[in-house]
């Protein structure tokens, strides 16, 4: 992981935009999400653009729209499959993937495939899920519409915004907690932008009626 990480860190041009497309599309088109975590490949892809190797603009788009087709596969995957796909021993080996993945869409339905989005295991299993549940495709095709464009511009955006204190991060202890700290902007972020939605709401909702 960290070998891979840092090999990315090092890209530059097509090379560039090309490994970390793959790596969001396979994340949820095979699975391969359970071993690279797509943004992980998107955030280091937004250092990359913070150093001038490529395009901040092109990467969005790039990014968006891997992470949006890579989830259309997956879910044609499931869709074929059914529960079959959940017997197979690989995905019986990830512990709580399956269940977690299905109570998400059992709990929230068509939002289930927008917030299983931003879990990196849930991501992996969430548009196979969903095939297999199975939510209808236009819910899915909108919900996935939605959070690929989030995700994609959102972590390509943490990924610029933090590149130069990445790259001090980096030299002193390495990609793996460079990563990490990454992350915790991001869950940072998105705590904050929850914390003000809900006291926007809050701001709005007339009160009850006093009996």
């Amino acid at each position: 992981m960290s070998s891979l990480a840092s090999g990315i860190a090092h890209l530059s041009g097509w090379l560039a935009y090309l490994v970390v497309a793959g790596l969001v599309f396979g994340e949820t088109a095979v699975f391969l999400g359970f071993f690279v975590p797509g943004e992980t490949a998107v955030v280091l892809g937004g250092v990359l653009a913070s150093r001038g190797h490529v395009s901040l603009w092109l990467l969005m788009v790039i990014v968006v729209v891997a992470a949006v087709t890579g989830p259309l596969v997956g879910y044609e995957i499931g869709r074929r499959m059914g529960d079959r796909l959940f017997a197979v021993r690989a995905l019986r080996r990830i512990p709580g993937g399956v269940q977690r993945t299905r109570a998400v869409l059992r709990d929230r339905g068509g939002l289930g495939v927008l917030l299983g989005r931003f879990v990196a295991i849930v991501r992996a299993l969430m548009p196979a899920a969903a095939g297999a549940a199975p939510v209808r495709y236009p819910v899915f095709l909108r919900y996935n519409l939605i959070g690929g464009v989030i995700w994609g511009v959102g972590y390509c955006l943490v990924g610029y915004l933090a590149g130069s204190a990445y790259t001090v991060v980096e030299r002193r202890v390495g990609t793996g907690l460079a990563i990490a700290i990454a992350a915790a902007v991001v869950a940072a972020l998105a705590a904050w932008l929850i914390r003000r939605a809900r006291r926007s709401r809050a701001a709005v909702t007339p009160p009850a009626d006093r009996p």
